[in-house]
């Protein structure tokens, strides 16, 4: 029987090289115990454009019919598109065959529930992992027939994605589109087609070698080229998604990049203006910009802990319209609840239909909201560090809803830990640049013992 590295069992996903830790033969096993673990009748599966994606899509889907649930096959989609398909058709559950921006000898499994709903560390990867570790499937016969194959996916959901916007209001503006190799052009071509939009192309074409550089936007030198673009173009917008394209970033009409947290103000400020009271979902690690733009807008802005399964419970739990994370990932009450990379650009370029260009938009927040940006420290010790911080800062309005956060009037900071490395996460905000640098070091300083 093959053993099954239970490091590849992560907080929200499986993850891990191929083949040592990742195979077919684990795929196999995990799509059997997927199955039993919701007692799936009906399942969908789609992958990205990895070279090892067929044969872990392939051997997933055996494992997942040996145990009984009818597969649909939707072929070569990005994660949001599987989200989509899962919870549109009201299937048993899904799984989508990508590690998103990890290097590519990585490969992984993102599995969700009815109504897209994701599998996490504390409901459902678990207990896949407790079973498979507990040998369940050694052997499993290989099921007659063959999935049931779709492959018209793609237009439906570009449809869906329209109808968040009134498409006479996006602005006839030049927008360079980074693929990175990975998903995002599969579906922006359907998305983006009729909007009456000049699209500078780069990488849209899927490689599972990346040649190109990286597929994750939120490292810096992997949006030089798209940010350099943006300006020698003279382009109004750039976008930019990760390897699996449930992920997107955005450039400004200057070539800067927009951090995460302020496009949740901008886009949360929108669906607030769209629906009395709405109520938006942030995370602990963002800026004041947040809650301060919803509040301003007649708005409930919530905070929550980071990790896409525990922002989507509290959206349904809340009700919640829309949701952000500093980390690129944007949910929409509208679509299951579930985490979009092509709806949030769809939403924003409605916003530049109003007549002001990104950088005009984004200009009272950056002057009045100075961001660190999140900065990782290596610790040997990370609960010793942790309670340093809170005895330095107990002055402070201290909270524990995702690592420690300490807020005081004119500056705030979150420190959380890596759930796989030795790592604290700063991220800290203040008022002027100045205070931000100087209480960032006095932080990080504290952190680093």
């Amino acid at each position: 029987m093959t053993h099954v590295d239970p490091s590849i069992f992560k907080a929200y996903d499986v993850r891990g090289i191929y083949p040592t830790q990742i195979s077919g033969e684990v795929a196999r096993r995990i799509g059997a115990a997927f199955v039993d673990y919701l007692g799936a009748k009906r399942i969908a599966v789609g992958r990205d454009i990895r070279l090892s994606s067929p044969e872990i899509a392939t051997a997933f889907e055996q494992g997942a019919r040996a145990r009984g649930a009818h597969v649909t096959d939707i072929g070569i989609v990005g994660t949001d598109v599987l989200y989509y398909y899962v919870a549109r058709h009201g299937l048993d559950g899904g799984a989508i065959i990508t590690a998103s921006h990890n290097p590519k000898e990585y490969n992984g499994i993102k599995m969700v529930r009815q109504g897209a709903f994701a599998l996490s560390g504390d409901a459902g990867i678990k207990e896949i992992k407790e079973a498979i570790g507990a040998g369940a499937h050694p052997a499993l016969a290989t099921p007659a027939g063959a999935p049931e194959l779709v492959s018209d996916v793609l237009e439906d959901y570009a449809r869906h994605c329209l109808s968040f916007i009134d498409k006479g209001r996006v602005p006839r503006i030049k927008v360079v589109m980074d693929a990175g190799n990975g998903m995002g052009s599969v579906a922006a071509r359907p998305v983006f087609r009729d909007l009456p939009l000049t699209i500078v192309p780069l990488y849209f074409e899927p490689d599972g070698t990346f040649p190109n550089h990286p597929a994750d936007p939120l490292i810096e030198e992997n949006r030089r080229e798209i940010m350099e673009r943006v300006v020698s173009e003279d382009a109004d917008l750039g976008i930019a998604w990760d390897g699996d394209a449930d992920r997107c970033f955005f450039i400004d009409d200057t070539g800067a990049f927009v951090p995460g947290d302020f496009v949740t103000a901008l886009l949360g400020e929108a669906f607030c203006r769209k629906e009395q009271g709405a109520r938006i979902i942030y995370d602990v690690r963002a800026s004041r910009a947040v809650a301060d733009r919803v509040t301003a807008a007649g708005g409930t802005a919530l905070m929550h802990r980071v990790g896409h399964a525990f922002i989507k419970k509290r959206m349904r739990d809340e009700g919640a319209v829309f949701g952000g994370e500093v980390s690129g990932h944007f949910y929409f009450r509208e679509n299951w609840f579930a985490d979009n990379g092509m709806i949030p650009a769809l939403v924003l370029l409605e916003l530049l239909g109003g007549g002001h260009k990104l950088s005009q938009l984004l200009a009272p927040l950056r002057q009045r909201y100075h961001l660190s940006g999140e900065i990782n420290s290596k610790v040997a010790d990370v609960p010793r560090a942790l309670a340093r911080l809170e005895e330095r800062y107990a002055d402070g309005r201290v909270t524990k809803l995702d690592g420690i956060s300490v807020d005081y009037d004119d500056w705030h900071f979150n420190v959380r830990a890596s759930n796989t490395e030795p790592l604290l996460r700063l991220n800290l905000e203040a008022y002027t640049d100045a205070e931000m640098q100087r209480h960032r070091d006095q932080v990080l300083e504290l952190i680093r013992g």
